[in-house]
Protein backbone atom coordinates (compact mmCIF):
# COMPACT_ATOMS: atom_id res chain seq x y z
CA UNK A 1 0.00 0.00 0.00
CA UNK A 2 1.38 3.37 -0.97
CA UNK A 3 1.94 5.90 1.79
CA UNK A 4 0.77 9.42 0.98
CA UNK A 5 1.61 10.90 4.38
CA UNK A 6 3.56 14.17 4.50
CA UNK A 7 4.64 16.55 7.23
CA UNK A 8 3.76 20.18 6.57
CA UNK A 9 4.47 23.01 9.03
CA UNK A 10 5.34 20.30 11.51
CA UNK A 11 1.82 18.87 11.16
CA UNK A 12 1.06 15.32 10.07
CA UNK A 13 -1.08 15.20 6.92
CA UNK A 14 -2.51 12.00 5.48
CA UNK A 15 -1.78 13.30 1.98
CA UNK A 16 -0.36 16.48 0.40
CA UNK A 17 -3.66 17.89 -0.92
CA UNK A 18 -4.89 20.94 0.99
CA UNK A 19 -8.18 22.72 0.38
CA UNK A 20 -6.98 26.30 0.05
CA UNK A 21 -8.51 29.41 1.55
CA UNK A 22 -11.73 30.43 -0.24
CA UNK A 23 -15.44 30.98 0.24
CA UNK A 24 -15.99 27.21 0.27
CA UNK A 25 -13.96 26.82 3.47
CA UNK A 26 -16.16 29.18 5.47
CA UNK A 27 -18.76 26.75 6.82
CA UNK A 28 -18.64 23.69 9.04
CA UNK A 29 -20.78 21.73 6.59
CA UNK A 30 -18.29 22.30 3.77
CA UNK A 31 -15.32 21.54 5.99
CA UNK A 32 -16.83 18.17 6.88
CA UNK A 33 -17.40 17.43 3.19
CA UNK A 34 -13.85 18.43 2.35
CA UNK A 35 -12.46 16.05 4.96
CA UNK A 36 -14.79 13.29 3.77
CA UNK A 37 -13.49 13.81 0.23
CA UNK A 38 -10.01 13.08 1.56
CA UNK A 39 -8.17 16.39 1.90
CA UNK A 40 -5.03 16.31 4.01
CA UNK A 41 -5.73 19.72 5.59
CA UNK A 42 -7.91 22.78 5.10
CA UNK A 43 -7.18 26.52 5.12
CA UNK A 44 -10.15 28.58 6.28
CA UNK A 45 -11.44 31.54 4.32
CA UNK A 46 -9.29 34.59 5.08
CA UNK A 47 -10.15 37.24 7.59
CA UNK A 48 -8.95 40.56 6.19
CA UNK A 49 -6.88 43.02 8.15
CA UNK A 50 -9.43 45.70 7.25
CA UNK A 51 -12.22 43.66 8.84
CA UNK A 52 -10.30 43.44 12.09
CA UNK A 53 -9.72 47.20 12.07
CA UNK A 54 -13.37 47.98 11.41
CA UNK A 55 -14.77 45.64 14.01
CA UNK A 56 -12.51 47.01 16.73
CA UNK A 57 -12.65 50.65 15.68
CA UNK A 58 -15.17 51.42 18.40
CA UNK A 59 -12.76 50.06 21.00
CA UNK A 60 -9.78 51.96 19.57
CA UNK A 61 -11.77 55.20 19.78
CA UNK A 62 -12.26 54.74 23.52
CA UNK A 63 -8.55 54.67 24.26
CA UNK A 64 -6.92 57.68 25.85
CA UNK A 65 -3.79 59.29 24.36
CA UNK A 66 -1.48 57.40 26.73
CA UNK A 67 -3.09 54.08 25.83
CA UNK A 68 -3.27 54.55 22.07
CA UNK A 69 0.00 52.83 21.18
CA UNK A 70 0.79 49.59 19.38
CA UNK A 71 2.00 47.60 22.38
CA UNK A 72 -1.08 48.45 24.38
CA UNK A 73 -3.35 47.57 21.47
CA UNK A 74 -1.66 44.20 21.01
CA UNK A 75 -2.13 43.11 24.60
CA UNK A 76 -5.48 44.75 25.33
CA UNK A 77 -8.13 42.04 25.83
CA UNK A 78 -10.84 43.23 23.48
CA UNK A 79 -14.31 41.82 23.71
CA UNK A 80 -15.35 40.66 20.26
CA UNK A 81 -18.85 41.97 19.60
CA UNK A 82 -19.24 41.85 15.85
CA UNK A 83 -20.61 38.79 14.10
CA UNK A 84 -17.83 38.29 11.54
CA UNK A 85 -14.92 37.79 13.90
CA UNK A 86 -17.07 35.88 16.36
CA UNK A 87 -18.09 33.56 13.55
CA UNK A 88 -14.49 33.04 12.50
CA UNK A 89 -13.25 32.08 15.94
CA UNK A 90 -16.33 29.93 16.47
CA UNK A 91 -15.73 28.17 13.15
CA UNK A 92 -12.20 27.30 14.22
CA UNK A 93 -13.39 25.92 17.56
CA UNK A 94 -16.25 23.92 16.03
CA UNK A 95 -14.07 22.59 13.20
CA UNK A 96 -11.49 21.31 15.67
CA UNK A 97 -14.22 19.41 17.51
CA UNK A 98 -15.40 17.46 14.48
CA UNK A 99 -12.46 17.30 12.05
CA UNK A 100 -9.41 15.09 12.33
CA UNK A 101 -7.38 16.93 9.66
CA UNK A 102 -5.38 20.07 10.51
CA UNK A 103 -7.31 23.34 10.44
CA UNK A 104 -5.22 26.29 9.26
CA UNK A 105 -6.54 29.81 9.83
CA UNK A 106 -5.82 32.59 7.34
CA UNK A 107 -5.34 36.33 7.71
CA UNK A 108 -5.00 38.58 4.67
CA UNK A 109 -2.76 41.45 5.69
CA UNK A 110 -0.66 44.30 4.34
CA UNK A 111 0.78 45.90 7.49
CA UNK A 112 2.31 44.84 10.80
CA UNK A 113 0.09 47.08 12.89
CA UNK A 114 -2.68 46.66 15.46
CA UNK A 115 -4.37 43.59 13.98
CA UNK A 116 -1.59 41.24 15.13
CA UNK A 117 -3.28 40.66 18.50
CA UNK A 118 -6.02 38.75 16.62
CA UNK A 119 -3.53 36.01 15.72
CA UNK A 120 -3.41 35.09 19.40
CA UNK A 121 -7.20 34.76 19.48
CA UNK A 122 -6.97 32.45 16.46
CA UNK A 123 -4.45 30.31 18.32
CA UNK A 124 -6.60 30.26 21.45
CA UNK A 125 -9.59 29.14 19.35
CA UNK A 126 -7.62 26.00 18.45
CA UNK A 127 -6.17 26.57 14.99
CA UNK A 128 -3.32 24.18 14.18
CA UNK A 129 -1.44 26.84 12.19
CA UNK A 130 -1.95 30.23 10.61
CA UNK A 131 -1.39 31.26 7.01
CA UNK A 132 -0.57 34.92 6.44
CA UNK A 133 -1.63 35.97 2.96
CA UNK A 134 0.46 39.05 2.20
CA UNK A 135 0.74 41.28 -0.82
CA UNK A 136 2.05 44.82 -0.72
CA UNK A 137 1.08 46.46 -4.01
CA UNK A 138 4.01 48.78 -4.79
CA UNK A 139 1.93 51.83 -5.75
CA UNK A 140 3.67 54.16 -3.31
CA UNK A 141 6.50 55.40 -5.51
CA UNK A 142 8.27 57.00 -2.55
CA UNK A 143 8.99 53.55 -1.12
CA UNK A 144 11.89 51.45 -2.33
CA UNK A 145 11.76 47.76 -3.10
CA UNK A 146 13.61 47.14 0.16
CA UNK A 147 10.95 49.12 2.04
CA UNK A 148 8.21 46.92 0.59
CA UNK A 149 10.09 43.70 1.32
CA UNK A 150 10.74 44.72 4.92
CA UNK A 151 6.97 44.80 5.53
CA UNK A 152 6.82 41.02 5.04
CA UNK A 153 9.52 40.46 7.65
CA UNK A 154 7.89 42.95 10.02
CA UNK A 155 4.55 41.15 9.80
CA UNK A 156 6.15 37.76 10.43
CA UNK A 157 8.16 39.08 13.36
CA UNK A 158 5.16 40.73 14.98
CA UNK A 159 2.83 37.75 14.61
CA UNK A 160 5.42 35.18 15.64
CA UNK A 161 6.05 37.08 18.87
CA UNK A 162 2.40 36.55 19.84
CA UNK A 163 1.76 32.90 18.96
CA UNK A 164 3.38 29.48 19.21
CA UNK A 165 1.53 27.66 16.42
CA UNK A 166 3.29 27.34 13.04
CA UNK A 167 3.13 30.19 10.54
CA UNK A 168 3.05 29.89 6.77
CA UNK A 169 3.40 32.82 4.42
CA UNK A 170 1.50 33.08 1.15
CA UNK A 171 3.29 35.49 -1.15
CA UNK A 172 3.26 36.84 -4.68
CA UNK A 173 6.02 36.48 -7.31
CA UNK A 174 6.32 40.27 -7.63
CA UNK A 175 9.73 40.95 -6.09
CA UNK A 176 12.80 42.38 -7.75
CA UNK A 177 14.87 39.59 -6.19
CA UNK A 178 12.31 36.83 -5.78
CA UNK A 179 14.77 34.01 -5.11
CA UNK A 180 16.56 35.99 -2.43
CA UNK A 181 13.31 37.00 -0.73
CA UNK A 182 12.03 33.40 -0.72
CA UNK A 183 15.32 32.22 0.78
CA UNK A 184 15.46 34.95 3.43
CA UNK A 185 11.82 34.54 4.44
CA UNK A 186 12.36 30.80 4.82
CA UNK A 187 15.01 31.53 7.43
CA UNK A 188 12.70 33.83 9.40
CA UNK A 189 10.21 32.60 12.02
CA UNK A 190 7.94 30.88 9.50
CA UNK A 191 7.56 27.16 8.86
CA UNK A 192 6.27 27.28 5.30
CA UNK A 193 5.88 29.34 2.14
CA UNK A 194 2.94 29.14 -0.25
CA UNK A 195 3.86 29.97 -3.86
CA UNK A 196 1.90 31.89 -5.10
CA UNK A 197 -1.31 33.74 -4.27
CA UNK A 198 -3.77 34.60 -7.03
CA UNK A 199 -4.99 38.19 -7.09
CA UNK A 200 -7.96 40.02 -8.39
CA UNK A 201 -6.91 41.52 -11.71
CA UNK A 202 -8.67 44.27 -13.64
CA UNK A 203 -9.67 44.01 -17.27
CA UNK A 204 -11.19 46.42 -19.79
CA UNK A 205 -14.66 46.27 -21.28
CA UNK A 206 -14.02 47.88 -24.68
CA UNK A 207 -17.74 48.02 -25.53
CA UNK A 208 -18.71 50.14 -22.52
CA UNK A 209 -15.16 51.47 -22.07
CA UNK A 210 -14.84 50.75 -18.39
CA UNK A 211 -12.68 48.77 -15.99
CA UNK A 212 -14.13 45.39 -15.04
CA UNK A 213 -12.94 42.31 -13.15
CA UNK A 214 -11.20 39.46 -14.96
CA UNK A 215 -11.62 35.73 -14.37
CA UNK A 216 -11.64 34.83 -10.69
CA UNK A 217 -10.77 31.15 -11.07
CA UNK A 218 -7.36 29.93 -12.18
CA UNK A 219 -6.77 27.97 -15.38
CA UNK A 220 -5.26 24.50 -15.50
CA UNK A 221 -2.04 25.88 -17.01
CA UNK A 222 -1.47 28.53 -14.33
CA UNK A 223 0.67 26.21 -12.19
CA UNK A 224 3.82 26.71 -14.26
CA UNK A 225 5.14 29.82 -12.50
CA UNK A 226 4.87 28.07 -9.14
CA UNK A 227 6.49 24.97 -10.61
CA UNK A 228 9.50 26.95 -11.84
CA UNK A 229 10.18 28.65 -8.51
CA UNK A 230 9.52 25.66 -6.30
CA UNK A 231 11.83 23.64 -8.51
CA UNK A 232 14.57 26.25 -8.26
CA UNK A 233 14.23 26.90 -4.52
CA UNK A 234 13.29 23.47 -3.09
CA UNK A 235 16.72 22.64 -1.67
CA UNK A 236 17.78 26.19 -0.90
CA UNK A 237 15.20 27.08 1.72
CA UNK A 238 14.64 26.39 5.40
CA UNK A 239 10.88 25.89 5.23
CA UNK A 240 8.25 23.78 3.52
CA UNK A 241 7.03 24.87 0.10
CA UNK A 242 3.38 24.58 -0.86
CA UNK A 243 2.22 25.02 -4.45
CA UNK A 244 -0.81 27.17 -5.18
CA UNK A 245 -2.68 28.46 -8.25
CA UNK A 246 -3.54 26.26 -11.21
CA UNK A 247 -3.66 22.90 -9.38
CA UNK A 248 -6.55 21.31 -11.25
CA UNK A 249 -5.48 17.69 -11.72
CA UNK A 250 -3.49 14.82 -10.26
CA UNK A 251 -0.90 15.40 -12.98
CA UNK A 252 -0.13 18.91 -11.74
CA UNK A 253 0.10 17.54 -8.20
CA UNK A 254 2.67 14.94 -9.28
CA UNK A 255 4.65 17.60 -11.11
CA UNK A 256 4.76 19.85 -8.05
CA UNK A 257 5.90 17.02 -5.80
CA UNK A 258 8.58 16.00 -8.30
CA UNK A 259 10.10 19.49 -8.28
CA UNK A 260 10.06 19.67 -4.48
CA UNK A 261 6.71 20.87 -3.13
CA UNK A 262 5.64 19.42 0.21
CA UNK A 263 1.95 20.10 -0.38
CA UNK A 264 -0.40 21.62 -2.94
CA UNK A 265 -3.41 23.87 -2.41
CA UNK A 266 -6.56 23.34 -4.46
CA UNK A 267 -9.29 25.99 -4.83
CA UNK A 268 -10.57 26.63 -8.36
CA UNK A 269 -10.96 22.89 -9.04
CA UNK A 270 -13.27 22.68 -6.01
CA UNK A 271 -15.51 25.38 -7.47
CA UNK A 272 -15.53 23.79 -10.90
CA UNK A 273 -15.82 20.10 -10.04
CA UNK A 274 -16.91 19.95 -6.41
CA UNK A 275 -15.26 18.37 -3.39
CA UNK A 276 -15.17 14.83 -4.90
CA UNK A 277 -12.39 16.06 -7.21
CA UNK A 278 -10.09 15.62 -4.21
CA UNK A 279 -11.02 11.95 -3.98
CA UNK A 280 -10.17 11.45 -7.64
CA UNK A 281 -6.87 13.27 -7.28
CA UNK A 282 -5.87 11.00 -4.40
CA UNK A 283 -6.83 7.84 -6.26
CA UNK A 284 -4.92 8.85 -9.38
CA UNK A 285 -1.88 9.99 -7.39
CA UNK A 286 -1.79 6.64 -5.63
CA UNK A 287 -2.17 4.79 -8.93
CA UNK A 288 0.70 6.75 -10.50
CA UNK A 289 2.93 5.99 -7.53
CA UNK A 290 2.14 2.29 -7.73
CA UNK A 291 2.85 2.23 -11.47
CA UNK A 292 6.24 3.84 -10.82
CA UNK A 293 7.08 1.65 -7.81
CA UNK A 294 7.05 4.48 -5.27
CA UNK A 295 5.93 3.40 -1.81
CA UNK A 296 5.95 6.91 -0.34
CA UNK A 297 6.01 10.52 -1.49
CA UNK A 298 9.47 10.87 0.03
CA UNK A 299 10.69 8.42 -2.64
CA UNK A 300 10.22 10.96 -5.43
CA UNK A 301 9.72 14.35 -3.80
CA UNK A 302 12.23 16.80 -5.29
CA UNK A 303 13.55 14.28 -7.81
CA UNK A 304 13.38 16.93 -10.54
CA UNK A 305 14.32 20.00 -8.50
CA UNK A 306 17.10 22.25 -9.73
CA UNK A 307 19.70 20.62 -7.51
CA UNK A 308 18.78 17.12 -8.65
CA UNK A 309 18.39 17.57 -12.40
CA UNK A 310 21.15 17.63 -14.98
CA UNK A 311 19.19 19.91 -17.31
CA UNK A 312 19.47 23.20 -15.41
CA UNK A 313 18.56 25.27 -18.47
CA UNK A 314 14.97 24.04 -18.36
CA UNK A 315 14.45 25.93 -15.09
CA UNK A 316 16.59 28.95 -15.89
CA UNK A 317 15.66 29.53 -19.52
CA UNK A 318 13.42 32.58 -19.93
CA UNK A 319 13.58 33.26 -23.68
CA UNK A 320 11.90 31.43 -26.56
CA UNK A 321 14.63 31.98 -29.17
CA UNK A 322 15.63 28.35 -29.50
CA UNK A 323 12.05 27.12 -29.76
CA UNK A 324 10.81 29.72 -32.21
CA UNK A 325 14.04 29.60 -34.18
CA UNK A 326 13.33 25.98 -35.09
CA UNK A 327 9.94 26.83 -36.59
CA UNK A 328 9.73 28.66 -39.90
Amino acid sequence: MTNLNVKYLGLDLKNPIIAGSCGLTNSLENLKAIEEAGAGAVVLKSIFEEEIYLEFAHEFSKLGPMDNNLEFLDYYDYQIKKDNLKHYLSLISEAKKVLTIPVIASINCVTAHEWAFFAKKVEDAGADAIELNIFVLPTNLSQSGQDNESMYFDIVSRVSSKIKIPISLKISPYFSNLGGVIRDLSFSEISGLVLFNKFYSPDVDIVHQRIVGSDVLSQNTDYKLSLRWIGMMANRVNSDLSASTGIHSWQSIVKMLLVGATTVQVVSALYQDGFPVITGMIQDLRKWMEENNYSSIADFKGKLSLDNTTNLAEFERVQFMRNFGEHK
